[in-house]
């Protein structure tokens, strides 16, 4: 189990609670890309294998240092801000044993805003990464780094995740590469877990704020593909998001305005 963090020592206690509960046998290394609160200390009270990322820091080099040191066929990936129900490891361990197939895998993720969480109309999606693939295991395209494990011998055949990719699509050009190299990822319904907010994390501002970050490095990464739409597309969306914000009186819709101008600011930038 590698769990990539950086001064989040809240969130990470979290996560490691819900470890902790797990009851099946596993290892646990938490990545420390050079923390300055109490996240070595956490940590360690919860028994974990501390590590530094080494010089690069960033999220797959964290996700490259852990695999380097775990021992297990299977290595598990989760971030610092989830909560995994009891039996979390054991269904994706069976998983594995069901798909023996395939190399890569993923479950569930479901938003958990804790605090003074904006208010939703209904019809937008949850403003932090969510999953959902439906109530049966089925092979997908791909899954996020929040809930994924990976066989061992997939990243010695593979290669490891690019460390030059930050903040959109980390995992993905490594899930793609696999799919490329004839490699299967599977989607195992049972295996879900919570993507938390909290506290001042789950305010408007705050979630806003994220979104352009996140707006911003996925569309460097589309750029990156050859895959990103042209400007007029993004500014119609930009502008569907401020439509849906004043019909519907919707706060959540400042937050996928701020997803939609990340992209398209990271669009003007490179013109």
């Amino acid at each position: 189990m590698v769990i990539p963090t950086r001064d989040r020592a809240d969130y990470l206690d979290v996560a490691l609670d819900s470890l902790d509960a797990q009851g099946a046998a596993h290892e646990v290394i938490v990545v420390d890309d050079g923390s300055t609160d109490a996240t070595p200390d956490v940590a360690r009270r919860h028994g974990a294998r501390v590590i530094g990322p080494g010089e690069r820091g960033g999220l797959n080099a964290a996700r490259n240092a852990g695999a380097r040191v775990a021992t297990a066929d299977l290595v598990a990936y989760v971030d610092d801000d989830v909560a995994a129900p009891p039996g979390w490891i054991a269904a994706l361990v069976d998983g594995a044993a069901r798909h023996p197939e395939a190399e890569a895998f993923g479950g569930p993720i479901r938003a958990r805003l804790e605090g003074p969480a904006p208010r939703s109309c209904g019809r937008e999606r949850p403003p932090i990464t969510t999953l959902d693939l439906g109530p049966h295991d089925r092979e997908a395209e791909l899954v996020w780094g929040a809930n994924m494990m990976v066989r061992a011998s997939a990243l010695e055949r593979i290669g490891e995740f690019p460390e030059e990719i930050a903040g959109g699509g980390d995992e993905e050009e490594w899930l793609r590469r696999l799919r490329a190299h004839g490699g299967t990822v599977m989607y195992l319904a049972g295996a879900g877990l919570d993507h938390r907010r909290a506290g001042e994390d789950a305010r408007l501002r705050s979630l806003m704020r994220a979104a352009f970050g996140r707006g911003q490095a996925l569309r460097a990464y589309d750029l990156r593909r050859g895959t990103g739409p042209p400007l007029g597309r993004e500014l119609r969306v930009l502008a569907g998001c401020g439509w849906h914000t004043v019909r519907r009186a919707c706060p959540q819709g400042l937050i996928m305005g701020a997803h939609s101008a990340g992209r398209v600011l990271e669009t003007v930038r490179r013109r």
